[in-house]
């Protein structure tokens, strides 16, 4: 029985980004899936600007935005007829801010996006495994579920319902909400089912011209609605969404293509003929709902397979993807023999709360779209918010943001456990164009060194770990400073924007500076003073070990690009 290092069952958005981050790292993956060819489907509708930016390091958000378009205003009608229009965007800055690239989520086909994964992934030499259906899970001796002693020789033993068995060092649930892997290790999923809160769903084609292709159109009745929004990359594809319809007993029916041309007729200016086509159809219920834990001994779960929640603001793909960026980096250090396996622990601290309270906001957000939508003019922009861009999610309360000494209530910048901000810069060597989100692309740590104070750090993090792949310096130097002999990745904060985002500030000590680590999902892990290289060099000793002294991974794969 061959051993791998990571299994992932599921082979979804959740599922596709954790294999991808897991292969450029070297790490030996498969990923399986219980469907026998990927599922045409459309589903969820597209990243938001968080998940963009974890697109963006795994080196394909510049393919997802070309197979997907910009959000589109909405236009809202009653009675048939037009009433109002929003565009949640219109009011955003006319060019992404110095800190996020990303000002608004994007449009793409659950499809489309899970097949741009797939092709990086076998970037890698990794394919999924279709018709794999996972219906057993023993844990090898030392990885008891309450997740105890993780000693060598550790393992997951995995059943098929058909096919030879497998090994695995580590198995990550991410098959969906009715997970066969967090079945088979009885962790509960506590919540509700509303069964009064339904609505169908399809992808459909309608006749060429009947409807512009530039909008979200949106029919809400006192009886009933229907929304209708174009699917990027076809010429007269559809998503379908609508209040389902009902039996005399007022119990919901099941979808078909005649119910939705009937829906259509009953709601729109158009007559049902005009719908040409209907497939991939389903009825979602809202469902709120959690694992109480994510993670038993080698076994972890992700995405949907950990929560669900409701469908407004368009979280859970995203949740998913944010789990998988969470969770990849940790498997890697950990399987590379840098960090202890008890970093793992850190992934169910940080993204438990994360999932709870996005629960919360779900709910919060189909609330407050249920209220809207009930006077004419209202829409679907109810539910979007700055909370559902997924930028402001951060670890504060992580002891992975335990280090160093936090700084005073309202001091500027990101804190421990923040999201470590974007900014625009040069590179110092070349001029070229870059950005800090360039430099942090890629499997590794990065320690920012801002003002000359912090040259010392950046110097003994260098002579520690430069040879390992795992960890990165980068000098920010301020426009006014001189930048003669500066190392190669260091950058110029031309416009200030870097200083900016990190509360630096400007000195006139020349021995004043700060140091930032930032972890490879982009969150601030240290914040420190550049005399306060002890809490820099515990910090990487707690992820990367001891450095050029602690064993080396001959597999990592350096994949900035």
């Amino acid at each position: 029985m061959g051993m791998t290092d990571v299994l992932i069952v599921g082979a979804g958005p959740t599922g596709l980004v954790l294999a991808c981050d897991l292969a450029r790292r070297g790490v030996a993956v498969r990923i399986v899936d219980r469907s026998p060819a990927p599922p045409r489907t459309s589903r969820a509708k597209g990243p938001n600007p968080r998940s963009l930016e974890i697109l963006d390091d795994l080196g394909v958000a510049e393919e997802v935005l070309a197979a997907g378009s910009a959000p589109l205003p909405m236009l809202k009608y009653r009675d048939r007829r037009p009433v109002a229009e929003a565009d949640p965007w219109a009011d955003s800055a006319p060019s992404p801010s110095p800190d996020a690239r990303y000002d608004r989520g994007w449009l793409i086909a659950q499809w489309r996006l899970e097949g741009i994964l797939r092709d990086r992934l076998a970037g890698y030499g990794v394919r999924v495994e279709p018709g794999r259906e996972v219906v057993g899970l023993t844990q090898g001796r030392g990885e008891g579920a309450d997740g105890g002693d993780e000693g060598d020789g550790g393992h997951v033993d995995v059943t098929y319902a058909d096919g030879p068995a497998g090994r695995a060092r580590y198995v990550v649930g991410c098959d969906g909400a009715h997970s066969s892997v967090r079945k088979l290790l009885g962790v509960t999923f506590e919540g509700t089912t509303a069964e009064d809160q339904v609505m169908v769903c399809g992808d459909v084609d309608l006749a060429e011209g009947v409807l512009d292709r530039t909008r979200w159109h949106q029919w809400f009745d006192e009886d009933g609605a229907v929304m209708l929004c174009p699917i990027p990359g076809t010429r007269t594809g559809w998503w379908f969404q609508a209040g389902p319809e009902r039996d005399g007993r007022g119990r919901p029916l099941a979808p078909t293509a005649e119910g939705f041309r009937r829906l259509l007729a009953h709601h729109t200016a158009l007559p049902g003929r005009d719908l040409t086509r209907a497939e991939l159809l389903s009825t979602y219920r809202v469902n709120v709902r959690m694992a109480d834990r994510f993670r038993a001994g080698r076994v972890l779960l992700a995405g949907d397979a950990a929560h669900v929640h409701a469908i407004a603001g368009g979280l859970g793909m995203n949740t998913g993807i944010q789990d998988a960026f969470n969770l990849g980096w940790k498997l890697g250090l950990v399987l590379a023999g840098h960090a202890d396996a008890e970093l793992l622990d850190t992934y169910e601290e940080e993204r438990l709360p994360v999932a709870a309270r996005t629960l919360d906001l779900a709910s919060e957000r189909l609330r407050a779209t249920l209220e809207a939508i009930r006077r004419p003019g209202g829409g679907l922009e109810a539910a979007i918010t700055p909370d559902t861009t997924g930028l402001g999610v951060g670890y504060r309360w992580s002891s992975l943001a335990a280090g160093g000494r936090a700084p005073e209530a309202g001091t500027p910048g990101p804190h421990a456990g923040d999201r470590a901000p974007d900014a625009p810069c040069a590179d110092a060597a070349t001029g070229v164009e870059t950005r800090l989100h360039r430099v942090f692309a890629g499997p590794r740590t990065t320690v920012l060194g801002f003002g000359p104070g912090s040259a010392a750090a950046l110097r003994e993090t260098a002579d520690a770990y430069g040879g390992d792949g795992g960890v990165r310096v980068c000098r920010v130097y301020a426009a006014h400073e001189d930048r003669a002999g500066a190392e190669p990745g260091a950058v110029v904060d031309d416009a200030g924007h870097a200083a900016a985002a990190y509360g630096t500030g400007a000195s006139g000590d020349p021995g004043a500076g700060t140091v930032v680590v930032v972890r490879p999902d982009h969150h601030v892990g240290v914040r420190a003073p550049a005399d306060d290289a002890r809490s820099v060099r515990e910090y990487l000793r707690r992820l990367h070990g001891t450095g050029r002294s602690a064993e080396r991974s001959p597999g990592m794969v350096d994949a900035v690009r």
